[in-house]
């Protein structure tokens, strides 16, 4: 039997009324199942919120609109998983709010960026980056470098966070200013003290300069840093079985 569409094309409160049913289960299908599971997003080791010094660092990457030019996630096609490195896990999103998923890429994507260049080579970068890529459009941000963190407000940009559901604990907010600047001072009490509470921080001047006050720059590039750098891959089994 051959079916017409006449019908609905000739009677639009009929197509609305139709196209409403299928969107409506088509959501059903689509949500139902996630009333039935305990998480959505999987258990991966290494994961942790942010330290004071790379949400600063966040903050400014925000500030300053990257997410425009560089998404972070590393879609599971061949070719951005060959370029970029593995794909991207829901659960190294779970303490970003807003995450960074983006849609654009005028730049590279930088979900596994961390440890990929040089501190001096994200210093030469940010200050003139046609002097490392020569084809870059990026505009030059060297005021990063002049500028003296204003960290005042981190404790209360982690107590938000805190009420959004990523685990902060009393002891790291009310330890915040002085994580911030104990991340630029390797060696110290004060850094030794970043590493304790946030396992696999690095703890160095990032923007180069021997000492001093942490700067604009040096957050950024704590952050840059340890993006893509808290799940050890060479362990990470998708089906949840240690491969060590």
């Amino acid at each position: 039997m051959k079916f017409s569409h006449a019908f609905f094309e000739k009677n639009s409160l009929v197509l609305l009324i139709g196209i409403l049913i299928v969107v409506s289960v088509g959501g059903l299908v689509e949500i139902a199942p996630l009333f039935y599971i305990g998480s959505t997003i999987e258990k991966v080791e290494g994961m942790r919120p942010y330290a004071p010094l790379e949400l600063a660092g966040r903050n400014i990457y925000l500030r300053e609109g990257c997410y425009n030019c560089h998404s972070q996630m590393i879609r599971s096609l061949r070719d951005e998983v060959e370029r970029y490195g593995h794909y991207s896990l829901a659960a190294e999103s779970m303490y970003d709010h807003p995450f960074q998923w983006g849609s654009k890429r005028t730049g590279p994507d930088l979900a596994r960026v961390g440890g990929k260049y040089s501190d001096a080579w994200h210093v030469d970068h940010m200050k003139a980056p046609r002097d490392v890529v020569p084809g870059s459009v990026m505009p030059g941000y060297p005021f990063l470098a002049e500028r003296t963190l204003e960290a005042g407000s981190i404790a209360a940009d982690m107590e938000a966070l805190r009420l959004a559901g990523v685990p902060y604990t009393d002891d790291m907010i009310a330890n915040a200013s002085a994580d911030v600047a104990g991340q630029v001072s390797p060696d110290t009490k004060a850094g030794k003290a970043v590493l304790a509470r946030y396992p696999k921080a690095q703890v160095r001047k990032f923007d180069g300069a021997p000492e001093g006050s942490p700067t604009e720059l040096d957050a950024l590039i704590a952050y840059l840093q340890m993006l893509g750098t808290l799940v050890d891959f060479t362990t990470f089994d998708a089906a949840g079985t240690n491969l060590r």
